[in-house]
């Protein structure tokens, strides 16, 4: 098919793009020679992932680089900038948990992802904790154990944790620095691995509860304490050198790499990334890829541990770090320890893999020809829900080769009424294609809209106003709130086999937008605070806010305020609605 274009590509280094036939980029690799790597898709017989992208591929093109480096730079922005459908190994966004200390201008600890945290002095990271739950109960330990700051900003008088001897009272004594030295001494020794600090805290505190015949505080410590003690016995590791390192080891059998990264952190291990996902190109290469792209949304150590058959030198020019291929010793004992890891994960969860992706497909399929379309990757679904009763909220969740895509999830606060489904609708597929239009970003093959005729119609008229040529369908629910029909574009009504794969893909969508949205609800609902219940009222900037904050300070007096006394700071129609809504809050 392409032997003619195959001959004129160059025995030199560079990135290549595999495009379907609406010269939409579906893949993007990089080879030390372009010749062989591009003509190795279309000389053999390919199996599995490999086998159904080389079946979408119409054309294809190249950039030529200087130097393998160069061709993995090139290969990293183009994916970055078009997100093709099978480079499906960089679609994790996890960012992994850490604790921050910060000393000034009072000592503080909390947890922060590493995504979110800014670099700057006076702060001092401890991680990654891939189990967030270990995180929060660290720090909530830390906060009862010493006398850190807990509140936030600085209250005029001295607060409840002062009186409980849980705060030194920053906000109002004079501090000794000498017991702050001491204190940030013995609670960053306890960060950097020295838990025996904390252990002897808590049983002392243990004990002076006991005397006091404060039972209950006393067997709250105990537990603590054996919490402690199970987190501690589970890192350690045969390493004492306090180096900061990575272990990366993988297995690859049956068209699927599985990989393992241990976080080795002074000298302990503190948890682990494990990922399976199939090749599409080279083992090494997809290998590579998978490794730069993680360390660009994660920490870097100061030192990864990497199997010998992968180049530290591009690895090196790309992520500021040294790459170490260990041949003996506690080293090389830690990388095949990560390489055994990947081989039973693999081999545990492979066949789950396989049956998971077989009916995601075969579903995606049936949806595909059913809607009459050439293509179906992406897949954008909404669901419009009232907020307490008064106000209404959407979310949006994402559909990739049939998973969610949660870094492209986005939720919406709607201004129209609440009984409006139809301009409900209209006002988030408005505010949502009229931006992915500005921004050139990408563009669904789909659009479900939870609900019935009148939300496709909606979405189809938005769409027409924005010159926009997406397909709209619905998923409509019977009496008993369960998915019944599917309304297609031209507002025919299918019923949809209860037992077949189609219903079942289709309801795992439905189920999620569902969840993402309520749990928006609940978001905005537990934070409770007179801020938050502000955001949700259209007309109520910043400066507006602040007046109210200040007049008010609190939801419960604001709710004792009539509609006249509300428009001395808010206009009229706005006082209204806020009251409105303070009326449905509780």
């Amino acid at each position: 098919m392409f032997k003619e274009k195959l001959a004129l590509v160059p025995n030199l280094p560079g990135s290549y793009q595999m495009r379907n036939e609406d010269g939409v980029i579906i893949y993007v690799g990089k080879a030390k020679n372009l010749h062989r790597r591009v003509s190795s898709y279309f000389n053999r017989t390919q199996t599995g992932k490999t086998a159904k992208m080389v079946s979408e591929i119409a054309d294809f093109t190249y950039i030529v680089a200087s130097s393998e480096l160069e061709a993995f730079i090139i290969e990293i922005n183009l994916i970055k900038e078009f997100n093709p459908k099978y480079n499906i190994l960089l679609k994790d966004d996890k960012s992994y948990p850490y604790i921050e200390y910060i000393s000034k201008p009072y000592p503080r600890v909390k947890v922060s992802r590493y995504l979110n945290i800014r670099k700057k002095d006076n702060k001092k990271l401890f991680g990654p904790y891939p189990n967030a739950y270990a995180a929060r109960r660290i720090v909530n330990l830390l906060n009862r154990v010493y006398p850190l700051k807990k509140c936030e900003g600085k209250p005029k008088e001295l607060c409840l944790y002062y009186h409980i001897h849980e705060c030194l009272g920053y906000c109002s004594k004079e501090l000794k620095q000498d017991e702050l030295e001491h204190m940030e001494k013995e609670i960053l020794s306890f960060l950097n691995g020295n838990d025996k600090i904390l252990t002897d805290r808590l049983e002392k505190k243990m004990v002076e509860y006991s005397n006091a015949l404060n039972f209950e505080m006393a067997l709250d410590m105990k537990k603590e304490l054996e919490y402690i003690k199970i987190v501690m016995n589970k890192q350690k590791v045969e390493l004492h050198d306090l180096v900061n390192r990575d272990i990366v080891g993988y297995y690859f059998d049956k068209g699927y790499i599985s990989i393992q990264i241990f976080f080795l952190r002074n000298g302990k291990l503190v948890g682990g990334k494990s990922d399976i996902f199939p090749i599409i190109s080279e083992l090494t290469d997809d290998l590579e890829l998978f490794i730069a792209e993680f360390y660009t949304r994660h920490e870097v150590p100061k030192e990864i541990l990497i199997p010998d058959n992968l180049n530290q030198e591009i690895l090196e020019g790309l992520i500021p770090t040294n790459f170490l291929v260990p041949s003996r010793g506690t080293k090389k004992k830690l990388l095949d320890m990560a390489i055994l890891n990947s081989k039973l994960n693999l081999e545990r969860e492979i066949e789950l893999i396989k049956k998971d992706e077989y009916k995601t497909e075969k579903a995606n399929e049936e949806l595909k020809e059913l809607l009459g379309l050439k293509h179906l990757y992406r897949i954008d679904l909404f669901d419009n829900s009232n907020l307490f009763g008064s106000f209404s909220v959407s979310g949006m969740v994402v559909f990739k080769n049939g998973h969610p895509s949660k870094n492209d999830y986005r939720k919406f606060k709607v201004s129209v009424d609440k009984n409006d489904d139809y301009n409900t609708m209209r006002e988030v597929i408005h505010r949502r294609y009229s931006r992915m239009k500005e921004e050139a970003s990408e563009v669904p093959d789909l659009i479900i809209a939870d609900g019935g005729e009148k939300q496709v119609k909606a979405c189809q008229d938005v769409l027409h106003e924005l010159d926009l040529n997406i397909m709209v369908c619905g998923l409509k629910k019977n009496d008993r709130h369960r998915t019944n029909d599917l309304v297609l574009a031209d507002l025919s009504v299918v019923e949809i086999d209860r037992t077949s794969n189609l219903f079942h893909f289709l309801t795992r969508m439905q189920d999620e937008v569902h969840r993402y949205t309520i749990n928006y609800h609940r978001t905005i609902r537990s934070k409770g605070s007179i801020s938050s219940i502000l955001d949700n009222i259209t007309g109520i900037g910043t400066i507006r806010k602040k007046e109210l904050i200040k007049k008010y300070g609190s939801v419960a007096k604001m709710k004792q305020a009539s509609i006249e006394e509300l428009t001395e700071i808010l206009p009229n129609e706005v006082a209204k609605n806020l009251y409105e809504f303070l009326k449905e809050f509780k």
